[in-house]
C-alpha cells in the first residue's frame, strides 16, 4: 500500500489524512505502549481526539502560528501527541534530549524564545523549575505525568485535555482558519554539537514531507508493518524514519520500555522494521557469540558452518546475481538449523534493520548478512531532514551508505567533501545567517563529510572533514578507517585515534571490560576495578598484539605507534558523547591531555634515541 496519502504537503495534512483513513476502525492502531507488563494499543480515533483537545488548549492559551513550543521527554505516547498538537496549530516544535542538563536546556529555550514547554515527568519538570526565572519568554509549562500536588503555573496533561475538551465544546471553531504552508518551519532541532554551542536547524514541512516520501519509495511499508521505537524522538533520524514514515504508511509503533529491555520488547512486539544505531549490532553480536560459546561442540560447529555458508552464499549473490544450486540447498538447510532460530529472537517477522547515526563497520554488516539478517545502512544529517542515502533491500553494499534517495542530488567537491542539494535541505540555522552561509553555498549543502561515489552510485563515507588529522610532518590522515579496524576486536568498546600536529598516531581505547574480566579470570587473577584490569600484563599484551596486527594493514604514516587504555567509557553523562552517540573528540582529548602528552613524550624519547 505504501503511503496512505502520497500527496501530503505539510505534516498536519499527513496526520489528518491518516486519521481519516482509519476513522472508526478498532483493528488498527498507530501506537502501543506497555501497561502492567502488556502492550496496550492507543486507537486512531481516541488519539485524534486528544490531538484536537491539546491543540485547542495551546491555541486558547496564546500559542499562535510560528510560536516555539519545546518538548522535553523520553519516547512515550505524550511525545507524539504533543508534536501533532503543536504542528496542528502552525506552531514550531523544539525537541530537547531528556539527557540534557538544565543549563543547556536554558540556552536552547532562550535562544529560540520558547513560549511553552511540555515535559514528561517530575525529573524533567525539576530542571525547568530550576531555570524558569531565567526564561522570560516561557509562560506555559505542562507535565505529562499526573501531578500529585499542585505546583503554581504548572498543569498536567490530564488537566490540559479536560480543559481543551471544554474549550472545543464552547468554541468548536477555535481550530478553524489555521493555515500551515509547506515552507513554514515545522521544527527547530538543536544539533548536539561535538564542538561549540548547539545550532538550531530549521526544517520546514516541505523538507520533512519530501524526505518521508523519498524514504517510502525505498522501504516499502504498509499497515501490516510495525516498528519498535527506542532511539530518541528528539533525533531527526528516529523522528522521520521511526515516526513520520511509519505513521504515513499506517504502520504501528511499539514503544520499547528502555534500552535494556529491547530484546524482550522485540519478542513481544514482533517488529518488521527497526531503526537503530551501529552499537546495537555490536551488542547483539557479542551476546550471540557468547551464547554460542556455551553450547555443545556439535552446536558450535553447526553455527560456524551456517555462518560460513551464509558468507559464501551472499558473496555469490552479490558478485554473480545467483548462487550455485548446492550452495542454495545448503543455505536453505542453514536457515532451518540456525538462521530461523536467531531471527525468532527478534520476533520472527523482522524484514529490515535500518542503521544510521554513525558508520556501520563493514564486517558487522557482513556478519549479520551471513545469518540472513538484513541491515540497510543509510546516511544523512539533521540539516537534510535527515535521510539522503540508503542501501536498497535488493542491492546492499556493506561499507557504503547506498545510493541517494529520490530528489537528492549529490556531488563530491575537489577536496573530497560531500555536497547535497534537494527539497530536504534545511531552511537554515535559527538566528545564525553566517553559519547558514558557511554550509549552503551556490545552492549546495556542504556536509563536512569526506567521501567517494563508486561506479554503481553508492556513496562511501571515509571521514569527517574536521576529523582529518594533519600530523606535524604534514600528512593528512583519516582516522575513521583506522578506528574501524581497531574496533573489530571483541576487546574494544570505544576508540579514537589521535595525532593532530604530532609526529605519530596513538589510539585512546576504552576496552570491553566484561571480556577482559573473562581473560584475567581464566588466569586465576581477580581484578576488582577497571583500573586494575587495564594495568594487567595479559591485558596489555592483548592490545599490543592488536595494534601490531592493525598497523600491518596501514601505510607507514597511518600506523598507530602506541595505545592508551582508559578505565571509563565515553558517555553522554560524562560529557564525552553527544545524545546522538557521537564521540566528542575535543572534550575527550582535553580530559586525557596529560596522559596523552606522557605517551608522546615516551614515544619521542624512543624515536630520538634510534
Amino acid at each position: 500500500m505504501g503511503l496512505i496519502n502520497p500527496d501530503f504537503q505539510t505534516l498536519p495534512e499527513l496526520f489528518s489524512s491518516v486519521f481519516y483513513h482509519f476513522k472508526g476502525q478498532d483493528s488498527k492502531f498507530p501506537i502501543a505502549r506497555k501497561i502492567n507488563g502488556v502492550y496496550e494499543p492507543i486507537f486512531y480515533d481516541a488519539f485524534e481526539k486528544d490531538v484536537h483537545t491539546l491543540s485547542a488548549f495551546l491555541k486558547r492559551n496564546g500559542i499562535t502560528s510560528k510560536e516555539r513550543v519545546a518538548i522535553l521527554s523520553e519516547n512515550r505516547p505524550g511525545w507524539y501527541l504533543a508534536d501533532m498538537a503543536i504542528l496542528n496549530i502552525g506552531a514550531i516544535n523544539v525537541p530537547l534530549y531528556p539527557s540534557l542538563p538544565a543549563n543547556q536546556i536554558e540556552y536552547i529555550l532562550n535562544n529560540c524564545s520558547a513560549k511553552a514547554i511540555i515535559v514528561s515527568n517530575m525529573l524533567q519538570l525539576g530542571k525547568i523549575l530550576s531555570i524558569w526565572q531565567k526564561l522570560p519568554e516561557l509562560t506555559l509549562v505542562v507535565v505529562m505525568n499526573r501531578l500529585e500536588e499542585a505546583i503554581e503555573d504548572v498543569l498536567d496533561l490530564n488537566q490540559v485535555k479536560a480543559m481543551g475538551e471544554k474549550i472545543l465544546e464552547e468554541k468548536p471553531w477555535i481550530l478553524d482558519g489555521t493555515t500551515v504552508e509547506p515552507d513554514d518551519v515545522a521544527t527547530i532541532i538543536y544539533t548536539s554539537g561535538t564542538t561549540g554551542v548547539p545550532k538550531g536547524v530549521m526544517l520546514t514541512h516541505r523538507n520533512i514531507c519530501e524526505n518521508v516520501k523519498s524514504c517510502s519509495s525505498v522501504i516499502r511499508l504498509d499497515d501490516s508493518d510495525c516498528g519498535l521505537s527506542f532511539l530518541p524522538l528528539s533525533h531527526a533520524y528516529e523522528r522521520t524514519g521511526g515516526y513520520y514514515l511509519l505513521f504515513s504508511c499506517g504502520a504501528t509503533i511499539y514503544l520499547a520500555e528502555s534500552v535494556e529491555t529491547i530484546s524482550l520488547n522485540m519478542s513481544e512486539a514482533r517488529p518488521t522494521i527497526i531503526f537503530t544505531v551501529p552499537r546495537l549490532f555490536d551488542r547483539i553480536k557479542m551476546s550471540l557469540l557468547k551464547q554460542i560459546s556455551t553450547q555443545s561442540a556439535i552446536k558450535q560447529k553447526i553455527f560456524y558452518w551456517a555462518l560460513s555458508t551464509g558468507e559464501n552464499y551472499h558473496r555469490e549473490i552479490n558478485e554473480r546475481g545467483m548462487a550455485p544450486k548446492l550452495l542454495s540447498l545448503q543455505h536453505a538447510l542453514a536457515e532451518k538449523l540456525v538462521y530461523g532460530k536467531i531471527k525468532s529472537k527478534f520476533g520472527g517477522r523482522l524484514r529490515y534493520f535500518v542503521s544510521g547515526g554513525a558508520a556501520l563497520p563493514q564486517k558487522i554488516g557482513e556478519f549479520f548478512q551471513a545469518l540472513d539478517i538484513t541491515i540497510l545502512e543509510g546516511f544523512g544529517l539533521t540539516e537534510t531532514s535527515p535521510v539522503t542515502h540508503v542501501n536498497r533491500p535488493e542491492k546492499i553494499k556493506y561499507g557504503t551508505v547506498g545510493p541517494a534517495v529520490n530528489n537528492v542530488e549529490v556531488k563530491i567537491a575537489g577536496d573530497g567533501e560531500i555536497l547535497l542539494k534537494g527539497p530536504n535541505i534545511m531552511k537554515g540555522y535559527w538566528k545564525d545567517e553566517e553559519a547558514t552561509r558557511e554550509v549552503i553555498r551556490d545552492g549546495w549543502f556542504h556536509t563536512g563529510d569526506i567521501g567517494m561515489i563508486d561506479r554503481d552510485g553508492f556513496l562511501k563515507i571515509t571521514d569527517r572533514k574536521k576529523h582529518i588529522i594533519v600530523t606535524s610532518g604534514g600528512k593528512n590522515i583519516a582516522p575513521m578507517p583506522i578506528e574501524e579496524l581497531i574496533s573489530e576486536s571483541p576487546f574494544v568498546d570505544q576508540v579514537i585515534v589521535i595525532g593532530e600536529k604530532r609526529p605519530f598516531l596513538i589510539a585512546l581505547i576504552v576496552p570491553d571490560f566484561t571480556k577482559l574480566k573473562e581473560v584475567v579470570a581464566a588466569e586465576g587473577i581477580l581484578a576488582s576495578t577497571n583500573q586494575e584490569l587495564i594495568e594487567n600484563k595479559s591485558v596489555l599484551q592483548i592490545f599490543e598484539k592488536l595494534i601490531r596486527t592493525v598497523s600491518r594493514q596501514l601505510a607507514t604514516h597511518e600506523k598507530v605507534r602506541k595505545f592508551l587504555l582508559v578505565d571509563t567509557a565515553f558517555t553522554i553523562e560524562n560529557g564525552h558523547m553527544t545524545p546522538t552517540m557521537k564521540l566528542k573528540r575535543k572534550d575527550i582529548t582535553t580530559r586525557y591531555a596529560a596522559e596523552i602528552d606522557k605517551v608522546y613524550n615516551m614515544l619521542n624519547m624512543v624515536y630520538n634515541s634510534e
